[in-house]
């Protein structure tokens, strides 16, 4: 079987409504990393009955049991992803929001090296980049 969001939440014994089901599977195909307004709102065009306050329900039990991981850019607003995906950095258009993910070894180096120089110790952390400017 796959390791997707709904085989996470079957393997956790989580009791799969038909809302909870469609949720997921817009997290599963979100590219980006949608807050819970933007989850509404792909969910709820799927399913008109499903609730803002039902997305935020799901969201917060998949992240207590570990299915989703709360992403905070410093934006004010909290996105979710999948949790256990392959590391990778965000780097993120604070004059629009955009987030684009990416791995690079180079800048796992940097980060260790920083974080080296400035008394860190990485083991087992995640460094998160985020507001960047893109020159103009």
């Amino acid at each position: 079987m796959t390791d997707t969001i709904l085989s996470r939440c079957e393997a956790k014994g989580l009791r799969l409504t038909e809302q909870r089901r469609i949720i997921a599977s817009v997290l599963e195909e979100a590219m980006d990393h949608p807050d819970a307004e933007e989850l509404y709102a792909r969910a709820s065009a799927k399913d008109p009955n499903i609730s803002l306050a039902t997305v935020y329900r799901t969201v917060k039990l998949f992240k207590e049991r570990g299915i989703l991981e709360k992403l905070e850019f410093g934006d004010g607003r909290a996105r979710y992803e999948a949790a256990d995906r392959e590391h990778h950095d965000h780097l993120i258009d604070i004059d629009t929001g955009r987030v684009i993910e990416f791995v690079d070894p180079e800048i796992e180096a940097l980060q260790e090296k920083i974080a080296e120089r400035l008394g860190f110790d990485l083991k087992g952390h995640r460094l998160e980049l985020y507001g960047v400017r893109k020159k103009s």
